[in-house]
This record gives C-alpha cells, structure tokens and sequence, in this order.
C-alpha cells in the first residue's frame, strides 16, 4: 500500500478522529487509527468501542487500494513536528509502515486491519438536518449540568429528545436542570428521547464549529450519529431512562427578578472567592431595593458584595452553590436575566429575559 499526500490535507483528518482514540485501553488496537485507502480517497477511523470517528481526506498517486493500523498518537505528533506543505509518501511493508518526506525518514509498528473494531451497520430511525450553529447552542446550553460518574449512570450523559418540531436537550446532576430547545417549522418529527454519553456530547462540543452549515442527525435504538462533508461521529447510547423532569420543574415562583447579568455575574464571581472550596455556597438576601450576597469559609473570611435591584416583595434569604449559579449566567447570552423565586427551601428557575431557547433550575443549599 503505497500513496503519497501533502502535510495539510492528512494533519486535518487526523486531528478530528484523533478525540475517539482510547488512551488507556487494554486493546492495543484501539491506540490505532485505520487508514483506509480506496481510490483517491483516504478513510481515517479510531474507535473507542463507545465512540467512532471517521474522516476522510484526498491522496495522490497510490498504486492499489489497501487498509492498515497505525499508531494514532505517533502518527499525530510526527505530523504536528513537520514543516508546512511537507510532501508525505507512505508505503506499508509486512507490519511496518514507512513514511518519508525530504530528508526525513519514519517507520511505524503496525496492526492488521481485520482485528480493527467496527461499530455494528445500523439504521437511524429518527433523522433530521440542523444547522451546525443550533446543534452546537442545543449542546453547550445544557452540557455543563450533566452529572460526571455518578452512580445514576443514566445522569453521566445528556438527554436530546425530538417531537413535532422541536429538538431539545436536557442535562441534570440532580441539584440542577438545563433544559434548551430549538423549534424548526420545517421538521415534523416523532417523539423520541435518547441519551448521549458524556464523552459522546464533550466530542461533539470539540467538532462542531458556530456556523449556518447543515449536518445531519441519526438516532436509532442504540446509537446517535452525526454526518458531515468532512466527518462521520458515531456513539452509543447510554441504556436507561432519564428521569422526568417535567415533574421537578418548580410551579410556584411568584417572585421574579429581572437584573443585569454580567453585574450578577461579577459580583458572584468576587464573592465565591471566599466561599467553602467545597460546598462553593454563598448566600442571597434580597429585599426591596438590594440584593446582598456573602460568602465565607472555615477560615473565618468573609465576602460581601451588594448590587441595587427591584424586589417588590417580601423579604427573603436563600443559599446556593455560586458554581451552578455561575454556570447558568455563562451559558445565557441575553444581557439581563430573570429568577422566579418563591420561598428559601425552593429551587430557584433562571432564565435569559428575551430568547426564552434555553430553561434552568437550581436547588437551593442550607448554609
């Protein structure tokens, strides 16, 4: 198998496979990427038996199809090494691979490309096309509130749910809900509810870039898979049920807030320097005109910061963790933002004031 190509069109492909490659596994084959060659054409896969990638790229004159294993972190670092437009020449000999350019000469340790794992064929029942810029807002909107190995593996992943016209996301650690949705006349879609591993929907964070390109979605029984001109991402799906959140979501705020939020954000962000490092409470004491919030922690320091806002109600004092706090005002882009509040022991929903896309909850904590 031989086949020559320039530095660009291989370190490409490679750097977008190169998240799906396992980096501790006791496979020895999955610290390998498959290179496919087939025509001008030149498949790149890597696999984690949870996660496959596939890129595909153009290579010039080779003398016959073939496929073969290479060591991806390698291969990956000694393309990174090279100077721009470098010519690469590749040919396979046994279980070595030989690749040569300028005065410069590397030969990689192989495996067979019959042991390589493939992700079983499968069809996508439910499917449909987005932009690139609304999957990716769909996603980083929700992502932060997934939980990480927690015991309730169904929470170790994200929720995408499709009905009608809508697709939304929705993630929970079970302290805090992100709930995000995107309505699109021109889908007609079936109600379906899947989850997506952590590690599929961090991958797909890494891969998407904020542009008006459409990609397409596959969901099937077991797997999700997102297609585009340049890649092909498919993970499995986590086996369980998500819980229903419609249930937890809180009906009885009577107290709304609506206030600047990047001044929201400074101050709490000033504050949790002096909170608990590990419970990160602080708490919150709004009246009529201010809302005053403080911090401390068990060296006896303390924090106080104040901002004024317009409270018409009934005084009250609540306490939460200032990092899922932080989160939401991160991920909302309107400049103000609004709390529905109703008494100390309820859980907090927050909101952008405009776009109304994207929902969050959290619980409160006793301090």
């Amino acid at each position: 198998m031989n086949f020559s190509l320039n530095r660009e069109l291989l370190l490409k492909p490679l750097l977008l496979v190169s998240g799906a490659v396992e980096r501790k596994s006791t496979l020895p084959i999955l610290g390998n990427i498959l290179l496919d060659v087939s025509g001008d054409s030149l498949t790149l896969t890597a696999t984690d038996l949870e996660l496959e990638m596939v890129s595909y790229t153009q290579i010039e004159n080779h003398a016959e199809d073939g496929q073969i294993t290479v060591p991806a972190r390698k291969l990956l670092d000694i393309c990174k090494s090279l100077p721009e437009n470098s010519m690469l020449t590749f040919s396979s000999d046994n279980d070595v691979i030989r690749l040569s350019t300028g005065r410069s000469k590397y030969s990689l340790s192989t495996l067979p490309a019959t042991d390589f794992p493939n992700i079983d064929e499968w069809k996508g029942d439910v499917e449909f096309k987005l932009l690139k810029s609304e999957l990716l807002r769909l996603i980083e909107s929700t992502h932060f509130s997934m939980a990480n190995q927690d015991v309730r593996y169904y929470l170790n992943g994200m929720s995408i749910e499709t009905e009608n016209n809508e697709i939304r996301s929705v993630a929970t650690d079970g302290h805090r809900l992100a709930i995000c949705k995107i309505a699109n006349d021109s889908l007609a879609l079936p109600a379906r509810q899947v989850i997506v591993p952590r590690k599929g929907i961090l991958e797909i964070i890494r891969l998407l870039n904020p542009v008006d390109e459409e990609i397409q979605v596959f969901l099937g029984s077991n797997h999700i898979r997102i297609i585009d001109q340049e890649f092909s991402f498919t993970s499995k799906l986590v086996d369980g049920r998500f819980p229903d959140y419609r249930r937890v979501l809180p009906r009885n705020g009577d107290k709304v807030l609506e206030t600047n939020k990047d001044q929201l954000r400074q101050v709490l962000s000033r504050a949790s320097i002096l909170s608990n490092e590990k419970f990160k409470g602080v708490r919150l004491n709004f009246n009529q005109s201010e809302l005053k919030i403080t911090a401390n922690n068990p060296e006896q320091e303390q924090a106080e910061e104040e901002i004024e806002i317009n409270f018409p109600y009934e005084d009250l004092e609540i306490g939460f963790n200032v990092s899922y706090v932080l989160d939401v005002l991160n991920a909302i882009k309107d400049s103000e933002v609004k709390f529905t509040l109703a008494d100390a022991n309820s859980s907090v929903v927050i909101e952008g004031c405009n776009s109304g896309e994207a929902l969050y909850v959290v619980m409160p904590m006793r301090l």
